[in-house]
């Protein structure tokens, strides 16, 4: 295998099982045991998640757009 395939490899490895991690804070933690409002833990958890994806996905976006716009710069350059 090459290294390339292997890094790959592994980022999906590290994506798929940090799905599963618990995204609740401390704080948040305390309050929704504290607090008989009726919003279930598990909700909080999806929503926390849901608001950190999109920086990751943004950042990505633009990271791929900038290798995009060099590779295509260095080829005109050959």
């Amino acid at each position: 295998m090459n290294n390339g395939l292997k890094k790959y490899l592994l980022l999906l490895v590290v994506v798929f099982l940090s799905a599963g991690a618990q995204a609740q804070c401390a704080m948040c933690r305390a309050a929704l045991e504290s607090s008989d409002s009726g919003i279930k833990p598990e909700a909080v958890n999806d929503g926390i998640v849901y608001l950190m994806a999109f920086p990751y996905i943004l950042v990505g976006l633009v990271g791929f757009a900038v290798y995009k716009l060099r590779k295509k710069k260095t080829a005109k350059a050959e």
